[in-house]
């Protein structure tokens, strides 16, 4: 029988209870090389466990097209060697602020409101990817003497749905696959998001972030028995892009995990460690209250969340009063805190000599070009990640009127006869000066990362309506998709020819930055420049965008090597006073209080 076990009030472990005190980490979101030092600092903080989801879309980027599943099962063995057990919260939806919420593009385009429900299709689909991601699950379990000791049903179905039937399904699969462990599900503490979202015989758990005693009393009126948990104890949050950045003062969030505490129950840090969201896959929210169905909110590259441990590993304030709070209930002394990665030795500016510009880019690394009748989706072209380029005649001779997009998702830089003509937005869908005919129109469009919460989770990206002159559709358009996955050969990166120095005009800046000295973490600054994505040494960096909070971009340390680097700048908009690319050290973050170790 398994060791770990839900007994009729706490978890148990060969018949003792015992509490679980973890905190996320998710492996996607961390470089595979700084995965011990991370743990080594959950366990330093007093935690006996880990938490992470798992992103289908990142493993299956195309159905039965598996990618790098193995990195799950690597990372298992990392926090057991680390001495921490593993919960593992597999979907097939994660939410966790991730493109699409963790679903595959070429899935929501397909199904559309039918994912996530009993329909055949979608879980045809959620069969083959468990069928392939619990062969890195099941040998790790408690009872086989791995690290897993709890496995999630879905994530927050009651804050979506209402498809028991569904629910169901997801838990008998996940013992058909082999799992042992105990099953959990998790949920807000609201009578209909634990209605929708439990399932009968599976431990029931609640997500917060304060008022724990008043959580836990709703959560007992659904489950009068077994274990109190707080699987997501939201002690930060995350920032979009073009708003401030949030945090949540550390001896507020000490005083809510002592509540927690307190009860008698177990936690789940979210955000232990956020790290970040490297390579365009962070995910997007949509204002407008409750009912979350207003303006897109993306999200930044940075997760660092306001978490205890920050983007860089560094232990901020949070981390030394948690500490405190957790270490009455370690079974030994804490240990010390892992010595710190390496930091970059001195600052150093990149030489971005070659430019292309952007069409240059796309006949090098683009999908097909061809024309529809409308303008196809994001989905339809299989981009995931990246952008489209719409091109589309305005017949004439006609005079002068008002060009629109319908359904724009998310951003174009539109160009009339060669010549910039504006940027729209879903807000701002018209162009400010109305165009003439005969003339050429070409549409950059951009996602700027699929809704990851909501009832507008998994809509479609790029013109998903038409382009208007007046009210008339403008049909003919010719499509051409780049997906950011097409910058992962640095061959054909390489081979795209240059044509000058770009002077700060949309394209692709080439170049290097040399490191002298010691090579580790870094901050990659970009002064002046507008949006697009960096890479070093092949490696994406993720987003950077004018508008903040963000102005800088993390580079782990395991990326940079002593000597010549290479750096790619895909600008996508233009940056009229572009100044120089260059690596920072990432500075040490000093101890704000007098807390004991």
């Amino acid at each position: 029988m398994n060791g770990f076990r839900v007994g009729e009030d706490d978890f148990e472990l060969d018949g003792r209870p015992v509490r679980l005190l973890s905190g996320a980490l998710h492996y996607f979101r961390v470089h595979e090389a700084q995965w011990g030092h991370r743990l080594a600092m959950l366990r330093a903080m007093g935690l006996n466990c880990v938490e992470t989801y798992v992103p289908w879309n990142l493993h299956e980027p195309r159905p039965g097209e598996f990618s790098d599943v193995e990195a799950l099962g690597r990372f298992l063995g990392a926090a057991h060697e680390a001495g921490l057990w593993a919960i593992v919260r597999p979907g097939p939806y994660i939410c966790a602020e991730w493109e699409n919420g963790g679903l595959p593009h070429w899935l929501t385009g397909a199904v559309g409101a039918r994912a996530r429900t009993r329909d055949a299709e979608y879980l045809g689909h959620v069969d083959r990817w468990f069928g392939r991601l619990m062969a890195e699950v099941v040998p790790r379990q408690h009872d086989r003497g791995g690290p897993v000791i709890m496995v999630q049903v879905e994530n927050e179905y009651g804050s979506y749905g209402s498809d028991q039937v569904y629910l169901r399904h997801l838990a008998d699969l996940l013992r058909s696959e082999g799992v042992t462990a105990p099953l959990f599900t998790s949920d807000g503490p609201e009578d209909h998001m634990l209605t929708g979202g439990c399932v009968p015989g599976v431990l029931a758990t609640a997500n917060f972030g304060s008022q724990a005693r008043a959580a836990f009393e709703t959560l007992r009126g659904h489950r009068p028995k077994g274990p109190l948990m707080c699987m997501e104890f939201w002690c930060g949050w995350f920032d979009h892009w073009g708003a401030e950045h949030v945090v949540r003062d550390a001896a507020d969030a000490a005083d809510a995990l002592r509540e927690i505490l307190e009860c008698g129950a177990s936690v789940n840090l979210y955000m232990a460690h956020g790290g970040t969201n490297f390579a365009g896959w962070a995910g997007a929210n949509r204002g407008g209250g409750a009912l979350h169905d207003g303006v897109l909110e993306p999200d930044v590259t940075s997760y660092d969340y306001d978490a205890p441990i920050d983007e860089f590993g560094r232990p901020t304030e949070k981390f030394w009063r948690f500490r405190e709070v957790l270490a009455p209930y370690a079974e030994a002394p804490l240990p010390e805190l892992p010595a710190p990665p390496p930091r970059l030795g001195a600052r150093a500016a990149a030489n971005l000599s070659r430019w292309a510009p952007l069409s240059a880019v796309m006949e090098s690394l683009g999908g097909p070009d061809a024309e529809h009748a409308v303008p196809p989706t994001f989905e339809e072209l299989d981009v995931d990640r990246g952008l489209v380029r719409y091109t589309v005649t305005v017949p004439g001779p006609r005079r002068p009127y008002p060009l629109s997009v319908r359904g724009l998702r998310d951003r174009a830089v539109v160009y009339v006869d060669g010549v910039r003509a504006g940027v729209l937005t879903e807000d701002e869908p018209s162009l400010p000066e109305s165009v003439a005919g005969h003339a050429r129109v070409e549409l950059w469009v951009e996602s700027l990362g699929r809704v990851n919460y909501g009832p507008r989770t998994g809509e479609t990206k790029g013109i998903t309506g038409g382009v208007l002159h007046e009210r008339q559709y403008l049909h003919g358009v010719r499509a051409q998709g780049l997906r950011l996955d097409a910058f992962s050969s640095a061959e054909a990166v390489r081979g795209i020819p240059a044509a000058g120095d770009g002077g700060g005009r949309p394209g692709l800046y080439r170049g290097s930055v040399d490191v002298r000295g010691a090579a580790g973490d870094a901050l990659l600054e970009l002064p002046g420049w507008e949006r697009g994505f960096v890479w070093v040494n092949g490696f994406n960096l993720g987003r950077y965008w004018a508008v903040g909070p963000q102005s800088s971009l993390y580079v782990p340390g395991a990326v940079l090597r002593e000597g010549e680097n290479e750096v790619w700048v895909l600008e996508l908009e233009g940056a009229a006073e572009a100044g120089a690319v260059s690596l920072s050290p990432v500075p040490p973050l000093p101890r704000t209080d007098s807390i004991g170790q």
